[in-house]
């Protein structure tokens, strides 16, 4: 009997104040497995092959409606904004940061013109975020135009090959250079 009242003090005085701290599993989310035990769903999960660009930060990195980020898998194009990289490319390629930046708006603009405001679908490579925990992916319109391919085609991009995401890295490879020999884009 001791015991009892022992643990009925111990559930007062210790769990039930924890359980303001820890409110219950919203139970609508709670579903039956086939096995006839329940699967608490934790998190939201999203359908990428169907979900809204909110907008584009820059030429290879768009904003979805759910908030995540996500990195154009394969392609490159300059910085707009004051940055590390920015400095890096400039020391790299002898151009002014000024040239770069005024680079960088033009992809900007044509990547916000192709992608932002409409559903597209997302694919994904071997590794599905970078180390800022961007989505790496490749994306493609519902009238089936290939978004990372596009930019790359019409001479707004340069390449940028990380392994193992690589599936389409000669397809890029191929586009990039028909778009510097026909003066496409940035390489007028």
């Amino acid at each position: 009997m001791k015991n009892i009242i022992k643990g009925l003090i111990l559930a007062v005085f210790i769990f039930f104040p924890l359980s303001f701290c820890f409110p219950a599993a919203d139970l609508s989310k709670v579903r039956e497995s086939g096995s006839g035990t329940y699967n608490a769903q934790f998190g939201k999960s999203y359908n990428y092959d169907d979900i809204l660009v909110t907008r584009a930060v820059d030429g290879d990195t768009l904003v979805l409606e759910n908030g995540e980020r996500v990195r154009l898998t394969g392609i490159d194009t300059p910085e707009i904004h004051e940055s590390n990289k920015l400095y890096r490319d400039s020391r790299k390629s002898g151009q002014d940061l000024r040239t770069i930046k005024k680079m960088g708006q033009e992809s900007f603009n044509f990547t916000k013109n192709l992608v932002e405001g409409k559903r597209v679908r997302l694919e994904f490579d071997v590794e599905k975020t970078d180390r800022y925990k961007r989505l790496l992916a490749y994306v493609y319109l519902k009238d089936g135009t290939f978004v990372n391919a596009e930019i790359v085609r019409q001479g707004y991009a340069s390449l940028m090959t990380y392994p193992p995401n690589v599936k389409y890295a000669d397809l890029f490879a191929k586009l990039y250079k028909e778009a510097r020999e026909n003066n496409r884009g940035l390489w007028k």
